[in-house]
């Protein structure tokens, strides 16, 4: 793996400070989140400014979940932000997620299975059918049947993701988190290392990094994690 794996999520309302974090590590991490609260925040104009500080692919975590026409109008009023990958709701059902897919066939349609936030007894209680890993699987599934070229899950259903649905599609993981971090607010959560030999593609990881105040200390821990995936 030539180059890391890491996303970077610049889960900061403030867009100096998301800036701050990408000129500190952007000599290792090439693809940076911004979620829904920086977006609403600053818009188009702030992923803007953040594309002045780095050279990047950005990862748009919108987690669009409608109906497929209000889900195809708002893909395609973001589409000339060009992101590389745009999140939508896998439970949304394909048919929403196709209309993504056709509204912007240039980005990587991303479709989020199950929250890593999430554990067994809250899915149990929200009404799945099924436990975490079933749901995963058929949700992963579903999506890339619909055209969804890459799929969010926990790591800990990376392998049966990869095995459902082969080698093409993109796997992202959240809840991944160093040997010794703080699990914040995840629930599902495998180090790095093991996350990639399990078949994710790309590791989301945000504060493990961007909660160390010195600049070096965030490029070094963003080496040490991507070496640790080699």
């Amino acid at each position: 793996m030539s180059q890391s794996p890491i996303i970077l999520a610049l889960d900061t309302p403030h867009l100096d400070k998301a800036c701050e974090w990408i000129e500190a590590t952007n000599e290792v991490i090439k693809v940076y989140k911004t979620g829904l609260e920086f977006f609403l925040t600053h818009g188009e104009t702030g992923i803007a400014r953040l594309r002045e500080v780095g050279d990047f692919d950005l990862f748009l975590d919108l987690k669009l979940h409608d109906i497929p026409n209000t889900v195809a109008s708002a893909t395609k009023a973001i589409a000339h932000i060009n992101p590389r990958f745009l999140t939508v709701h896998a439970s949304g059902g394909k048919d929403m997620v196709r209309s993504a897919v056709e509204a912007a066939p240039h980005i990587d349609i991303t479709a989020v299975t199950i929250l890593t936030s999430l554990s067994e007894i809250d899915l149990q209680e929200i009404g799945f059918a099924e436990d975490a890993l079933q749901s995963a699987v058929s949700l992963a599934k579903q999506s890339v049947v619909a055209g969804a070229r890459a799929i969010v899950c926990s790591p800990l259903e990376v392998r049966a993701i990869r095995l459902a649905v082969g080698d093409s599609p993109t796997i992202i993981t959240p809840g991944v988190r160093p040997a010794g971090s703080d699990l914040g607010d995840q629930n599902r959560v495998m180090t790095p290392a093991d996350a990639i030999k399990a078949g994710s593609t790309l590791l989301v990881i945000g504060r493990p990094i961007t909660s160390l105040t010195d600049s070096r200390l965030m490029l070094d821990k963003a080496r040490e994690i991507t070496d640790s995936t080699r």
